[in-house]
């Protein structure tokens, strides 16, 4: 059986160093030349929480060739018809490719794949590409969990497989309703990752003073709502009921609400959002499919998304270098 990560810059690198570190072949692909060099010169360093270094098969798109069976995409979602399009060829005819992106890319991967060819998976936890070949896990060894489901009922013969991969680094839950886990992580991402970006600080700084607090509260409360309003059911992350916990409609469940999103990030506190990293290296962000897909969901079911919305047009203009990620950009909420 042949296996890859494609895209393997943080995430993809230290999910390839545990499954290399088990014993199990994997190749690990990555435009990104000096990192490829550096996996292959000194292998995956991994740092942060955990610290080992793990020998690993690493390779640019260019080198590729042959068919897999198991192709976990790792790349951000700004160009996915044009890389799942070429990465086809390259997926064995009933082979699968496992989604780790953000937002919601099953539905569009699957009319270029069909959908029995394609699987989801959600991380609930985050790493940093500190330089080439190191890569610094910022989740808590206990916090490391996945989600996988697939978007029909008939799911592709080499589901097990994934899930026997996935275990090597960290506990499977198995989602029997993808969508409602999906909208889990886009939660978080759109309310802990958008508030990174737009202060240039990691998920605890931005859950920790009340000025961005109430933001993030905010942000929460529309993914809430528009999932209620839309009919869908988010699932519990990592064992907890995230809408019971932080859902509100009175004024002494809001306060409980608010006391409680930093206890509910803290073995997350360390992480910087992906964007924010994007940012930082000049280049544009999912933003779009982020908080970008609340707000667009919101105006599909006829509800208003204003906090999203206004995460979308900071990053936007962070991106066209009119802002700077920065603390004082709260005062666009006012």
């Amino acid at each position: 059986m042949r296996i890859a990560i494609y895209g393997a810059g943080s995430l993809g690198t230290i999910l390839g160093a545990y499954i290399s570190k088990a014993g199990v072949a994997i190749d690990l692909i990555n435009r990104n030349k000096a990192h490829i060099e550096a996996l292959q010169a000194h292998g995956a360093q991994v740092t942060g929480t955990v610290q080992f270094t793990q020998p690993v098969t690493a390779y640019t798109p260019a080198e590729m060739s042959g068919q897999y069976d198991i192709l976990f995409l790792m790349t951000k979602q700004q160009h996915n018809v044009e890389v799942v399009t070429m990465l086809k060829e390259y997926l064995a005819p009933d082979g699968v490719l496992v989604t780790f992106q953000n937002g919601l890319p099953e539905v569009q991967i699957a009319e270029i794949l069909g959908e029995e060819r394609v699987l989801g998976c959600t991380v609930a936890w985050g790493a940093t590409l500190q330089s080439p070949g190191v890569c610094e896990l910022t989740s808590e060894p206990d916090a490391l969990s996945f989600s996988l489901g697939a978007i029909t009922e008939r799911r592709n013969k080499h589901f097990d497989k994934v899930k026997e991969l996935l275990q090597l680094m960290g506990t499977v839950d198995v989602e029997e309703n993808f969508l409602g886990t999906r909208w889990s992580k886009l939660l978080i991402n759109a309310s802990f990752s958008g508030m990174s970006a737009v202060l240039g600080c990691t998920f605890g700084e931005a859950a920790g003073p009340r000025a961005s607090r109430r933001i993030v509260q905010a942000l929460i409360k529309e993914c809430i709502d528009v999932c209620q309003k839309g009919g869908i059911r988010i699932e519990p992350v990592q064992g907890k009921d995230i809408v019971k916990l932080l859902n509100y409609t009175n004024p002494v469940k809001k306060a409980l609400s608010f006391f409680i999103i930093p206890i509910a990030i803290r073995k997350h506190a360390k992480l910087k959002a992906s964007m924010l990293q994007d940012l930082e290296k000049g280049k544009l962000t999912e933003v779009d499919a982020i908080n970008g897909a609340v707000s667009a969901f919101g105006r599909k079911v006829g509800f208003p998304t204003p906090a999203n919305d206004r995460v979308v047009e900071i990053i936007h203009k962070i991106e066209q270098g009119e802002l700077k990620p920065s603390v004082d950009n709260l005062k666009y909420f006012n």
